[in-house]
């Protein structure tokens, strides 16, 4: 956000946009649901992801339309990917996976649009989705190994006087897992969307001369298209990565 001081300087705040604002407050006394712009935003990803499967699948026509094709392709993507990196025994759980992706994307891509909020910007989001599938995928271990689910961190191949020490080296890659996970996309997300901010405020402040950060501007939004779609991408893959892991144990 680009404004002018009392002063008449440019004050150029690019991290104005992440703020959250109550929109419908609601106080139950220690609970604060208020409706917020991140949840209407993340509701409005949901219904727009959901209505254009809908009307791209309505048809169902055997000679696809752009848009059949565009969902069909992206279904057998993320299929493709689970199969690839769990085997059969990942299919099952292709839907949650499916859906993580695609509330990821359409959050990431709702938030390229002006005057919207970008809700994976935000560690409290991404957080929970990165704990949803750590404890999801811990869940899938126990209930497929059980105990021996534990084995996970006891390095068999390893030489005896070193399991301990890698056992503790692998307890602690493991718990560390949801915070990487929820890190690489929401700070992704904030840094792009803050660096187009920065520039978006150059362009006031040049004047005639703001041609050059508007050609940066282009080229950093062709950037950040690409980057929404890598990083919903790169939190698939590494949840099926995860769960991997637990399927099969090596």
């Amino acid at each position: 956000m680009a404004a002018k001081s009392t002063d008449g300087e440019l004050n150029i705040d690019p991290m104005h946009q992440f703020v959250i604002q109550d929109w419908i407050p609601i106080d139950l006394g220690f609970v604060d649901l208020s409706f917020t712009n991140s949840a209407f935003f993340a509701f409005l990803a949901v219904g727009l992801v959901s209505l254009f499967f809908i009307m791209s699948m309505s048809n169902h026509s055997l000679v696809p339309t752009r848009m059949q094709s565009m969902a069909e392709s992206c279904y057998e993507f993320v299929r493709n990917m689970v199969h690839d990196s769990c085997g059969d025994a990942g299919l099952k759980y292709f839907p949650y996976i499916f859906t993580l992706f695609l509330f990821i994307l359409g959050c990431n891509l709702l938030g390229m649009v002006p005057y919207t909020f970008t809700v994976t910007s935000h560690f409290a989001v991404t957080v929970f989705l990165a704990l949803s599938v750590f404890i999801t995928v811990t869940a899938i271990g126990f209930m497929r190994h059980g105990i021996g689910f534990l084995k996970l961190f006891w390095p068999m191949d390893a030489p005896a006087a070193m399991r301990p020490v890698l056992a503790i080296i692998e307890v602690i890659s493991y718990f560390v897992r949801p915070v990487s996970h929820s890190i690489r996309l929401g700070a992704n997300m904030m840094a792009g969307h803050a660096v187009l901010k920065v520039f978006g405020g150059f362009v006031g402040a040049l004047g005639v001369f703001g041609i050059i950060p508007i050609a940066a501007i282009v080229g950093v939004t062709a950037l950040e298209f690409l980057v929404a779609v890598i990083q919903a991408y790169v939190f698939a893959i590494l949840t099926c990565v995860y769960l991997h892991d637990a399927l099969h144990m090596h």
